[in-house]
């Protein structure tokens, strides 16, 4: 990294848990290929936030991919911002929506798209999906894996 570069705040260090997806801090560090074409993809199968309305928790499957830019987000980093999510009262649409456009506008990927694959509330699975806008030509888009809904399993 350059002197101008921001140094990673949770790499290397003991980090807690964030109150709120507010207050969580995403580290990016530069892509290491930089002229490559690529995709990136998180899975983070046991997420989980609040209802709004009843405060109950909510449970997805989040897939989310990227081909990086200039940078990439740290992946302790994110894991921490997701986390963060657990005490945070949010509609799946908003929390999915939400994800994708804050590390869109952060990190300035090429292009990002998160599946949302929300667990049944009051027995109706939601999917909620968003992407940056068209994938770069030439980007292999693997499926996200995540089965229609039949238990999850």
């Amino acid at each position: 990294m350059t002197d101008d570069t921001p140094q990673p705040l949770h790499l290397g260090q003991q980090s807690a848990l964030p109150a709120s997806p507010d207050e969580a801090v995403l580290d990016y560090v530069p892509n290491p290929r930089p002229g490559s074409l690529y995709l990136v993809r998180f899975a983070a199968p046991e997420f989980t936030s609040l209802c709004p309305v009843t405060g109950a928790p909510d449970f997805a499957h989040l897939v989310i991919d990227y081909a990086p830019g200039e940078t990439i987000v740290e992946s302790k980093s994110l894991k921490l911002f997701l986390g963060s999510f657990r005490n945070h009262n949010g509609f799946h649409e908003d929390v999915t929506v939400g994800i994708g456009e804050r590390l869109f506008r952060e990190m300035e990927p090429r292009w990002l798209r998160i599946g949302g694959y929300w667990y049944p509330r009051g027995g109706i699975p939601i999917d909620v999906f968003w992407q940056s806008g068209p994938p770069p030509e030439g980007l292999w888009l693997p499926d996200q894996g995540v089965a229609p809904y039949r238990g999850r399993g």
